[in-house]
């Protein structure tokens, strides 16, 4: 056990898992900028179960707590709450985006990854590296596909399995399903192109923002949800990935086992100004 200060970074969209606490990534920083995982977390910390069902804003926030290295689990990030309900955490300061983000890039910019071999070669045995943060040298795109509209019955099994998933409201309810998968496209140093999936709880809140603000009308919604992330992001942000492995895939030595987790995006700088 160890008492750890933790800047949160990540929080993935909810997915169906085997495993109840996989159910969300949460992932952050540690203060000399090396990745770590923590799982589970309750649902609590990450939303307002009593009131709208909205996330909140831990992003970018510093906590401290008791943690564990899980031995159920092979990758060297991945860590566990000694206390499930969360009772010794110390909640802290949050990082602002002020001067383009300058704290936030102190920590976690200190390691990146531009060549998807080289950060495919450190995710094999023995190091099994499963957090990163990879600059692409170019984003071609964002890819939206169709998916299921509905979670999977397994989804509705975790709902029993532990306090994690106690609430006033349905689960389905508090965090629906997203009927849309989302894709970036890009390249690397080598020219080497890859296509990975955006599973960040931000692009999924967007999604459910853009719907209401467009009374249902999915091709407006998902119109929006491109604009930021393709048009706005790619021509005005310098951006970053925050690259994750889920533990079925890594294990699997699958050909590319890594998703995209979280986006980093301060604005392009041009000879000391931004624009």
């Amino acid at each position: 056990m160890t008492r750890k200060k933790v800047l949160i970074t990540v929080t993935t969209y909810p997915l169906p898992s085997r495993s109840y606490d996989e159910l969300v990534c949460t992932a952050g920083v540690l203060e000399n900028g090396d990745w770590i995982r923590i799982y589970p977390v309750p649902l609590s910390f990450l939303i307002d179960l009593k009131g709208t069902g909205t996330v909140k804003n831990v992003k970018y926030t510093w906590i401290e707590l008791d943690l564990i290295k899980r031995q159920d689990d092979f990758r060297p990030e991945s860590h566990s709450p000694v206390n499930y309900d969360f009772k010794d955490i110390v909640v802290g300061d949050t990082i602002k985006t002020d001067g383009n983000w300058i704290l936030r890039k102190d920590y976690c910019l200190k390691t990146i990854f531009t060549n998807k071999k080289k950060l495919l070669e450190e995710s094999k045995a023995p190091k099994n590296l499963s957090l990163a943060t990879f600059k692409p040298t170019k984003v071609i795109g964002v890819e939206i596909e169709e998916d299921d509209r509905e979670w999977k019955d397994e989804w509705k099994e975790l709902r029993n399995q532990g306090s994690l998933f106690e609430t006033v409201k349905p689960i389905e309810d508090l965090i629906p399903k997203l009927p849309y998968k989302f894709f970036y496209r890009f390249i690397d140093d080598e020219g080497v192109e890859s296509r990975l999936m955006i599973e960040d709880w931000e692009i999924g809140a967007l999604y459910w923002n853009c719907l209401r603000r467009a009374d249902g009308d999915n091709g407006i919604a998902l119109r929006k949800v491109k604009e930021q992330y393709e048009d706005n992001f790619i021509r005005n942000k310098d951006l970053y990935f925050f690259l994750g492995t889920t533990k079925e895939w890594h294990r699997r030595r699958a050909n590319n086992p890594f998703v995209i987790i979280g986006v980093f995006y301060p604005k392009k700088e041009l000879q000391g100004r931004l624009f």
